[in-house]
């Protein structure tokens, strides 16, 4: 199992490295062009550190590369400018949160679309704070007090990526089981069903139901998420989530079989429109 941002360090470090070696530098050489210890180099071109925005391009520079999607790219996979973008909040819950979550979150903050098949639950970034309680006190035994609502701020800040500027594009599939579990009791899930409603309704969220009447479909074998990123597809990564660890899937060709299905299932669910009938029928009744 991978995790998202050490995959893109290395990712990252493998490029640096090509670069260097093209210049005809030694690892030595590079880093007295820009001024660092040499093992300094050497760590950010094995991935086993990571590295600011600002010391790739001193790299770059130091490399003589001008060109510039490929500077854009390795920028990219840099990550966002501290001070920049959305601020590296979760870094606050380093005690409670696994590093495939944290993983996860950090993709979420730097990514500009965010795809996702559901199977069994609402997407967390449009959950309630009782719905998220609810669904955190069932998956997770042993929940005390205290990490039980540290792990639903978690949840409910992560939310803002949807108030961002500019925010997530979120586009999701939701399983009619989704609508139907009765996570919390029939008051919460009332809560939540409205909840989806209003999200339905801004403009970066398109929420789509597969019913139950579709049958078997693409994502039968459990959801997905796949993440773009503006700068550049090379980032694009799906991310398959299971109970102790999360899978990160980077290849073209996971990454097109992920897009098609998730194409497939949008074509066989309901329409935007339909989805919003259909979700105030089951509230309705809840």
């Amino acid at each position: 199992m991978q995790h998202g941002p050490a995959v893109r360090r290395r990712k990252l470090g493998a490029e640096l490295r090509a670069l260097r070696t093209g210049a005809k530098l030694t690892s030595g050489e590079a880093a007295r062009l820009v001024g660092w210890h040499q093992s300094k180099v050497s760590r950010i071109e094995t991935g086993a550190s990571g590295v600011k925005p600002a010391d790739v391009r001193l790299l770059l520079d130091a490399y003589a590369v001008g060109d510039s999607p490929l500077r854009e790219l390795l920028l990219a996979l840099a990550g966002p400018d501290e001070g920049g973008g959305r601020h590296h909040w979760w870094h606050a819950y380093r005690g409670i949160l696994p590093a495939t979550y944290r993983d996860f979150i950090s993709l979420e903050s730097q990514a500009s679309a965010m795809r996702t098949l559901e199977t069994s639950v609402v997407p967390g970034l449009l959950q309630t704070p009782e719905y998220a309680r609810a669904v955190t006190r069932a998956a997770v035994d042993g929940l005390d007090d205290e990490r039980l609502d540290a792990l639903v701020e978690v949840r409910l800040a992560r939310q803002d990526v949807l108030r961002a500027a500019p925010p997530l594009e979120l586009s999701a599939v939701l399983d009619e089981a989704v609508l139907r579990r009765e996570v919390g009791g029939p008051d919460v899930m009332a809560r939540q069903l409205r909840r989806l409603l209003d999200a339905a309704r801004l403009p970066q969220v398109c929420l789509q139901v597969l019913p139950f009447t579709a049958g078997a479909h693409a994502g039968i074998t459990g959801p997905f998420v796949i993440f773009s990123f503006s700068s550049t597809s090379d980032l694009d990564v799906v991310v398959l989530d299971h109970m102790t660890s999360s899978l990160y899937l980077e290849r073209k060709e996971d990454l097109q079989a992920y897009t098609e299905a998730f194409n497939t299932l949008k074509e066989h669910a309901l329409s935007p429109e339909e989805s919003l009938d259909y979700i105030a029928v089951i509230g309705d009744g809840a």
